[in-house]
């Protein structure tokens, strides 16, 4: 009895103690949505509200340069930053520079009397949609198993576009442009305009033809019930067009999920705002429901300063007028959002307050000059620890490997891990269309590859070997 009295009162008598550190470790704390004042940018000091809810008016403003981004920003930003983002243009980039007005409010969204260059080199958003040369990995820029098609999308093409790598489910690129372009796009050789580091290949076929090859394949293929239309973006794509190829979609028997994949509900929502595009977007949600096919929207949202009011009322518009669910598909970078915190912060912003699904965040792809972006496998699995149990069940994100030759895989899934090597193994249990005879396809072990600078010193020093000897 003395002793268990001991032991009661010396709990108690760091009780204090324990309160002060035992918090949570992600505070939950409800954070309404704002649209940045864009005012405070020296250039659009006389931009109205009504040209800034217009999407033709974000279009045509688009940042493309240095000089029209120093127009926008005056003397904001010191010389050094310009020629940062210069040197990076014209060695590095994978991606030419576009950036809609609506993203590039979205960079150090309030004023501050401090370095706005020091800020705008750390904010996450600029991190990803706006690399400079000094954000790159200097020893490692590439990992040796970089490829610019690091998916093999183009070879799984069953048609010009159509790419028919799971069972049941395929890819539509419909077109090659976006109204932004990401840093880190996984589709950097075939989408946008070409960079000094990379000479995009180019859809051969007239949109036409492309989509009547496309809908002959999956008239042909009843295997396939799920069609994710993409490009580049939908929102990139004429509206009758789109329309007219979701209808005929919709007019395949077989096809029971229609996924419209667009970053523009973030980076540019004013387009999904169009009485022309809501009210087309009404007519193919009312016909899908009609069929009892279902429709989402995907979209492409990387950090909370990105979910403004207008990004919130995009989505609820096209929930209004019949699509299904509104889901993002993220993408897990360093700089960005690959800690608890900045993941958490995020996946409330949008299933909180802007009725966007967390879905999936895909570890970042093995293309090209994208290491600094990149986290390892462990780190990934440490995320996904780390955030659960904070969000309801559904809208907590799942974070996804897509491995070559496999497709995606949680990250916990791996089959077998060498961590010194940074070398994660993996399985599946299915053929692509390009392994039909292919007897080993269920029983092979495909390799990942963890970023080299997360290795131990062993493993980066069996790296550097191994470069040399390729090299040699």
């Amino acid at each position: 009895m003395t002793a268990l009295h001991d032991t009661v009162v010396a709990d108690t008598s760091i009780s204090d103690a324990v309160d002060s550190s035992a918090r949570q470790p992600y505070e939950y704390v409800r954070r309404e949505l704002v649209e940045p004042d864009w005012r405070r940018f020296p250039g659009w000091r006389e931009v109205t509200d009504a040209q800034w809810r217009d999407a033709q008016w974000q279009r045509v403003h688009c940042v493309k340069n240095v000089k029209q981004l120093r127009a926008v920003m005056g003397d904001r930003l010191a010389d050094s930053f310009y020629e940062d983002l210069v040197a990076d243009q014209e060695r590095l980039a994978t991606m030419s520079m576009l950036l809609p007005p609506q993203m590039l409010n979205t960079m150090v969204p309030t004023v501050t009397d401090g370095d706005l260059t020091k800020e705008f080199l750390a904010d996450p958003v600029r991190r990803y949609m706006m690399p400079v040369a000094s954000d790159r990995d200097s020893l490692w820029p590439n990992h040796p198993h970089s490829s610019r098609d690091s998916l093999h999308e183009a070879e799984m093409w069953v048609v010009e576009g159509l790419t028919h790598r799971y069972p049941t489910k395929v890819l539509a690129e419909l077109l090659s442009t976006c109204p932004q372009y990401c840093g880190h796009c996984t589709r950097m050789d075939l989408v946008g305009n070409s960079t000094a580091a990379v000479d995009k290949h180019k859809l051969t076929l007239k949109p036409v033809d492309r989509q009547d090859q496309m809908i002959d394949y999956l008239k042909r293929t009843p295997g396939v019930r799920d069609v994710v239309v993409s490009g580049g973006d939908v929102a990139n794509v004429p509206w009758h067009q789109l329309e007219s190829f979701l209808m005929r979609l919709l007019d395949i028997e077989t096809v029971r999920d229609i996924r419209l994949a667009t970053k523009a509900l973030a980076g540019m929502p004013q387009h999904w705002l169009q009485p022309k595009v809501v009210e087309g977007l009404e007519r193919v949600g009312r016909t899908a429901h009609r069929r009892g096919v279902n429709l989402a929207i995907h979209t492409h949202v990387n950090h909370a300063q990105s979910v403004t009011p207008l990004v919130a009322e995009a989505a609820r518009t096209a929930l209004e007028v019949g699509v299904r669910d509104v889901r993002n598909q993220g993408v897990l970078m360093r700089g960005v959002n690959a800690t608890p915190d900045d993941l958490l912060d995020l996946c409330f912003a949008l299933q909180g307050e802007a009725n966007i699904l967390p879905y999936y965040f895909y570890m970042c792809d093995m293309i090209p000059n994208a290491e600094h972006w990149r986290v390892a496998v462990w780190e990934a699995q440490q995320l996904q620890h780390a955030i659960m149990g904070y969000l309801p069940g559904y809208a907590t994100p799942r974070i996804i490997c897509d491995v070559p030759y496999v497709g995606k895989r949680w990250v916990h899934q791996v089959a077998e891990y060498d961590r010194e090597r940074g070398i994660s193994y993996w399985t599946k249990n299915y053929r692509t269309g390009i392994e039909r005879q292919d007897p080993d396809a269920l029983t092979r072990r495909y390799p990942y590859y963890d970023p080299i600078t997360t290795l131990p010193q062993t493993g980066q020093k069996w790296w550097r070997d191994y470069s040399a000897g390729s090299e040699a």
